[in-house]
């Protein structure tokens, strides 16, 4: 099983409303959209987080426990959800404003972290808003360094530049995770905001120095590039009519995730064992993932039977 960490949220996504601009609520929060990626893609997978009593936090819990998540690492407060208004342009990244200090989601604390994990938990994913706010942000990291070595760890920072005030800090912090790290999955986007001026390549072998096994830099749609001992491999995007690219990088980390799984890879020693064309079938697969959730509206990845489907075609 993976367990994913970190935040549940809504989005506000943008829709015509005759003359006006409407806003239709969906739920999301990168780690929450890789769950239910995980979920559809038919792999064991949990959530480790914590969500509101209210509507939009009744409804966040619905939808997991509708696409197979386990909840038993969920937790409840009665704080409200956060709610993240999205900002979307053509050809451009989504933006997003989040309005939830203190919301259920971020009061994540150390006492409602599982004293242990149980036997069968192959690999935890982090990343995103979760990290950048208190005390869950702590919560989360005392979770990855307790269980550094123990099994597969993995990290999508998912950058939000709108909640991070001193971006020399956070990318202290962030090499800091990365140390605890056996996969990375991080967008290009992400890399020019936080390294400015420096190359993709060499901000990576930068981390690659810092222990990940593996590092996955998506591109959007020139598709994504791989780094392991290995080598360097890259893979092209995949060409579809896009509706919105909102959760398109949590699709694709699912994908990622669910690739590793299927191969028995989320293993410490089978992940620095990959070959470079395991890693492009890996990254083929992801990116087939990411770009069936952008034919879609809102955050709403595939299932399993779909990508049976696009494969085959």
């Amino acid at each position: 099983m993976i367990i994913v960490c970190g935040e549940a949220l809504v989005d506000m996504v943008p829709r015509p409303c005759g003359d006006e601009v409407g806003y239709v609520a969906h739920a999301g929060g990168s780690p929450y959209n890789v769950g239910i990626g995980l979920g559809r893609l038919g792999v064991p997978v949990g959530f480790l987080g914590r969500l509101s009593r209210d509507r939009f936090g009744r409804m966040l819990r619905e939808r997991l426990a509708a696409n197979g998540v386990d909840l038993r690492f969920t937790r409840e407060g009665d704080e409200l959800s956060t709610v993240a208004m999205v900002h979307l342009a053509a050809g451009e990244e989504p933006e997003y404003a989040f309005y939830g200090e203190q919301a259920a989601d971020a009061m994540f604390r150390p006492d409602e972290l599982p004293a242990v994990f149980p036997d069968g938990i192959d690999a935890l994913h982090f990343g995103s808003i979760s990290l950048l706010r208190e005390p869950g942000a702590s919560t989360f990291e005392a979770c990855m360094r307790r269980e550094h070595g123990r099994r597969v760890l993995s990290l999508d920072p998912n950058v939000r530049p709108g909640l991070i005030t001193d971006r020399d800090a956070y990318v202290r912090r962030l090499e800091g995770w990365v140390t605890l790290m056996d996969l990375v999955k991080v967008s290009r986007v992400d890399l020019a905001w936080l390294y400015p001026g420096v190359s993709v390549d060499v901000v990576v072998q930068r981390w690659q120095a810092l222990g990940p096994a593996l590092v996955v830099v998506t591109m959007g749609a020139d598709g994504a590039v791989g780094y392991s001992a290995d080598g360097k491999v890259g893979s092209p995007g995949v060409a579809v009519t896009i509706a919105d690219t909102v959760g398109a990088g949590d699709a694709f980390t699912s994908g990622l995730l669910a690739w590793l799984d299927e191969q028995g890879a989320l293993d410490r020693d089978r992940l620095r064992q990959l070959t470079a064309p395991m890693i492009g079938s890996c990254l083929a697969y992801a990116s087939r993932v990411a770009a069936l959730a952008c034919t879609r509206t809102g955050a709403e990845p595939p299932t399993r039977a779909e990508m049976v489907v696009a494969v085959a075609s």
